[in-house]
């Protein structure tokens, strides 16, 4: 999802990005445009540098995390935030665990992959800890282009469980257990996660 710069918007528009532009494609959302069958018409093209990209999916239907292989807690769909965006904690000092994310896409298949920062709050207890904000984006790799950083979880079982006795939808985000903490100090402006192969979420520490 992206807008053009000096165009703000809350959700945006659906775009390819290819190279060093965007295209528009002719779609509400990504999870409409995964309903369609993953393709729409194309619109008008942008400059990358030009645009600004956005959280991927604004309001998922449900979020899971997996912190190891067989169990996942549901998260808060309304703690989404994109690149870009402005974290403010419960408490000065945070944290962000890097997580690769798949977006679901049409009959319980992989749409594709995106980064998730999970933002927790040292000293305030669970679940308050990690319910007010989750870095999403800023992009959606298909994936046979998301190489390695997809290896080391079986994303099939994982699926399979979540998905037992119930579905996956569209826009549902399913997150992989994190990786090393990134712990943020109070004068931190800026934090980055970076996944090789899926791309860079920066995200605003408010202070």
């Amino acid at each position: 999802m992206f807008h053009p710069v000096g165009h703000p918007m809350e959700r945006g528009w659906v775009g390819r990005v290819e190279g060093d532009r965007v295209v528009h494609l002719a779609a509400q959302t990504l999870q409409s445009f995964f309903t369609g069958g993953g393709t729409a018409r194309e619109h008008a093209q942008y400059p990358l540098d030009e645009t600004v990209l956005l959280a991927p999916v604004l309001h998922p239907p449900s979020i899971r995390i997996f912190d190891a292989q067989g169990s996942f807690a549901f998260a808060n769909p309304a703690a989404i935030v994109g690149p870009g965006a402005l974290v403010s904690g419960p408490t000065p000092r945070l944290a962000a665990l890097p997580r690769v994310a798949v977006v679901m896409g049409p009959s319980g298949e992989i749409g594709g992959f995106t980064v998730l920062a999970e933002w927790r709050a040292s000293g305030v207890e669970p679940p308050k800890d990690r319910d007010f904000a989750l870095g999403l984006g800023p992009v959606v790799v298909t994936p046979d282009a998301a190489g390695p950083a997809i290896d080391g979880f079986d994303w099939p079982s994982a699926l399979a469980l979540a998905a037992a006795g119930t579905a996956l939808y569209p826009g549902d985000i399913v997150a992989a257990p994190a990786s090393e903490p990134v712990a943020c100090d109070p004068g931190d402006e800026v934090v980055r996660i970076e996944v090789e192969g899926i791309g860079a979420l920066e995200q605003r520490i408010a202070t």
